[in-house]
């Protein structure tokens, strides 16, 4: 092989690095482009909630972290057992969801967690006035311990535009 094949082969490898590179660069960005936009959701002014966002957006969906009966700006259970904490779970619900520009009618997915399994038909009787209609899809089981001590923890679904 003479000197000038040598150097031509050498150009040709080079060049086909390169351009393997920015292919793989440019497969790169076009992955990226195909991922969902992430949006980490914290509201300004209110108290840290602990090692967690408030909601995370994904695309047009909302996750909301679980959301106990707390009342607004505090660490204070509401009062009236199940059926008080309820109400003021799905209250705190409501406000999160407006908060990020979605509502309980785009909710479509809710885990529910409860102290006391025995008193799901009495959050329930709280949980159909929040969505009369349409019910979204969920899913419900006793946990021993929840945050705070509350009787019960609510995380969502919504959709947003």
């Amino acid at each position: 092989m003479t000197r000038f094949s040598t150097f031509l082969l050498l150009i040709a490898l080079t060049l086909s690095g390169c351009e393997s590179e920015h292919s793989a660069n440019e497969h790169a960005s076009n992955a990226d482009q195909d991922r969902p936009f992430v949006e980490y959701l914290n509201p300004e002014g209110l108290e840290e909630p602990g090692p967690f966002s408030d909601a995370i957006r994904v695309g047009n969906l909302l996750f909301l972290s679980g959301k106990i009966g707390i009342l607004p700006g505090t660490r204070t259970l509401a009062e009236g057992g199940i059926e008080g904490e309820s109400r003021q779970t799905m209250e705190n619900i409501k406000t999160t969801l407006e908060r990020w520009d979605s509502s309980l009618e785009r909710v479509v997915k809710c885990t529910v967690m409860i102290d006391e399994i025995a008193e799901w038909g009495a959050f329930n009787e709280v949980y159909v006035e929040y969505f009369p209609n349409d019910k979204p899809a969920r899913s419900a089981f006793g946990a021993d311990g929840l945050a705070l001590g509350a009787a019960v923890e609510v995380e969502c679904i919504a959709t947003v535009d």
